[in-house]
């Protein structure tokens, strides 16, 4: 989070609870301090992405795009600056604003070096097959041949009982962003989006969610699409799709983002297969605030005595064949 984008934050952000986070967040904002920190890695390398809240989360559709400039010229500054540590970024969206986000897009790859877009898992609560979010999926895919980055969203004052008036525990975020990644997942595959953009690359955090956990229980009840729909207006879906649901859940990619956890990572590699998971770190967001996140995913994956190809390919081969770089030399 730039700091400049900070700011932006303290200003106009609406939920006192993430505000209190971030601004406390050292290695956020503080990109001297993370450079130190990662003397630790000699080998990591980071792609930065903005952290939430995005541009729409803070502003009205006039608003969020010059909040979208700020974030991304800040990204584009400290990759700039420190290049070794942070080769690229991706670029964040006025995503309530769909043909501004177009034009963000197109800025911030062709001139400031963006290698892909955020998007989180709705749009303003707008959910991600919406006709008017499909432009920008089909650009970043068709023209700009480059991924995207899904991370999830789902608000602390949305309660997980309807008798209360928010959730307690903190389980809208540790429970519920995992759903929303799912959800979101869910609405792109059964709207047929990979059969209008079978290109689309989309990086899925916490390794796509509850998907491949539940994939069993998904694949069975999903068969049955529509036999418990009592108006019958989801009767027709399955038949409009060209391939079977759990064919279009693996087109996804998942990242490593599961806490450290190998039998979790296991689970994801089996879905996903070693060809659809990239390192990540989810940097810094652990009580360490970023070394441990970065140890513990690297760990996850030794303990898991992966082959020499494989694990090379989650390390950074996917990643260098989502961004286009020379899988053979370092950006």
């Amino acid at each position: 989070m730039p700091p400049s984008y900070v700011e932006l934050v303290k200003k106009h952000g609406r939920d006192q609870g993430m505000i209190k986070r971030m601004s406390n967040l050292r290695m956020l904002w503080d990109m001297p301090a993370r450079v130190e920190m990662l003397k630790q890695f000699p080998d990591v390398q980071q792609i930065i992405s903005l952290a939430v809240p995005s541009p729409e989360m803070m502003g009205t559709p006039d608003e969020s795009p010059a909040y979208a400039r700020v974030a991304n010229e800040g990204m584009a500054a400290i990759c700039r600056e420190w290049p070794q540590q942070f080769p690229t970024f991706v670029a964040s969206l006025p995503m309530n604003n769909p043909q501004a986000a177009l034009q963000e897009m197109d800025h911030a790859i062709e001139v400031l070096g963006a290698k892909g877009i955020q998007v989180l898992s709705h749009a303003s609560g707008k959910a991600l097959d919406h006709p008017e979010i499909f432009p920008i999926f089909e650009r970043i895919t068709n023209h700009h041949h480059l991924p995207v980055w899904m991370h999830p969203t789902r608000p602390g004052h949305k309660a997980d009982y309807d008798t209360e008036d928010r959730s307690k525990y903190e389980i809208w975020q540790v429970l519920g962003w995992p759903f929303e990644t799912s959800v979101a997942m869910s609405r792109m595959v059964f709207s047929g989006l990979f059969d209008r953009l079978p290109e689309l690359k989309l990086i899925t955090h916490h390794c796509g969610g509850m998907l491949p956990y539940f994939e069993g229980r998904a694949e069975t009840l999903w068969a049955q699409l529509g036999s418990r729909s009592a108006d019958g207006s989801e009767d027709h879906v399955l038949a409009s799709l060209k391939k079977k649901p759990m064919e279009y859940f693996k087109m996804f990619y998942g990242d490593t983002v599961l806490g450290g956890s190998s039998s979790a990572l296991r689970c994801g590699l089996d879905f996903f297969g070693p060809e659809h998971v990239v390192f990540a770190s989810d940097c810094p967001f652990d009580p360490e605030e970023g070394p441990m996140f970065i140890r513990e995913g690297i760990r996850s994956i030794e303990t898991l005595n992966l082959g020499a190809e494989d694990a090379r390919r989650i390390y950074f081969g996917n990643a260098f064949k989502l961004l286009g770089w020379d899988k053979d030399a370092k950006p």
